[in-house]
């Protein structure tokens, strides 16, 4: 079983690698940005929660991680619903979707056991 830094890692450069098969058109080209964004700052949260200052320091992060991960779940969900995924992205994106859900789910669960 991979350990969750190496899966934050693996669904950041996915999720790069589908928005650079989308549709170049504007909305994308915006929608993608953030995307990208938000889906490499789960892991690079989850990095910095490792390297914590202290108690309170990594629980920060970890919700900014859990955080990050739920605003990439949104703009999975805006491209899904501005575009007419078919085939391979379709498949993609919602593999996409879960994998951030499920992700989201295991920051959670560690959240909850440091409170």
């Amino acid at each position: 079983m991979q350990n969750l830094e190496e899966r934050t890692l693996k669904f950041a450069i996915r999720v790069r690698r589908f928005v650079f098969r989308l549709p170049k058109i504007t909305a994308n080209f915006e929608d993608g940005k953030q995307v990208i964004k938000s889906s490499g700052s789960v892991g690079a949260n989850y990095i910095e929660a490792n390297e914590k200052l202290g108690p309170k320091d990594l629980l920060f992060r970890m919700k900014i991680a859990r955080k990050e991960c739920k605003e990439t779940v949104y703009w999975l969900k805006v491209i899904k619903g501005s575009n007419d995924l078919e085939g391979d992205l379709q498949v993609e994106n919602k593999y996409l979707i879960d994998e951030a859900e499920q992700i989201q789910r295991i920051l959670s669960a560690i959240i909850n056991k440091l409170k």
